[in-house]
């Protein structure tokens, strides 16, 4: 069993948000309304499409964080394929996602991007330097 001390206080808060948003895309197809739904690639899903991709990520999401919480190493390659895909989906929502006028609008997706690819980048930095005490 893994403590918390060996995972440290970064890597169990990842875990946590991760579960957190592993809930979220589990519930997708639970959103009821238009400007809902889960973004895949630049594109907001509806119907069928998040009604499956929603939850499979959510899945994927759950296992990870579980792993990084029981520190596996099966939750590095996770972590950095999880990377990859939040980097792309960030640029492909900027350049075929809709767009919002204003300031407040560039803001919030100037913080967005930055909790998004520090979270889900520094995780993966993360499980790499702790790599020999994966299991």
């Amino acid at each position: 069993m893994t403590t918390t001390r060996a995972r440290g206080p970064l890597l169990s808060t990842a875990a946590v948000l991760f579960g957190v948003l592993a809930v979220s895309n589990l519930l997708k197809p639970l959103e009821m309304y238009d400007d809902h739904g889960f973004v895949l690639l630049g594109q907001r899903l509806r119907g069928t499409a998040n009604a499956w991709a929603g939850p499979l990520f959510g899945a994927f999401l759950l296992v990870y964080a579980l792993g990084i919480w029981r520190m596996r190493r099966f939750a590095l390659p996770m972590g950095v394929a999880y990377a990859v895909y939040v980097v792309a989906n960030l640029v492909a929502f900027q350049l075929w996602g809709p767009t919002e006028p204003g300031i407040g609008y560039l803001l919030f997706g100037l913080a967005y991007a930055a909790v998004a690819i520090g979270v889900s980048s520094g995780a993966a930095y993360l499980l790499a330097q702790r790599r020999t005490e994966l299991a």
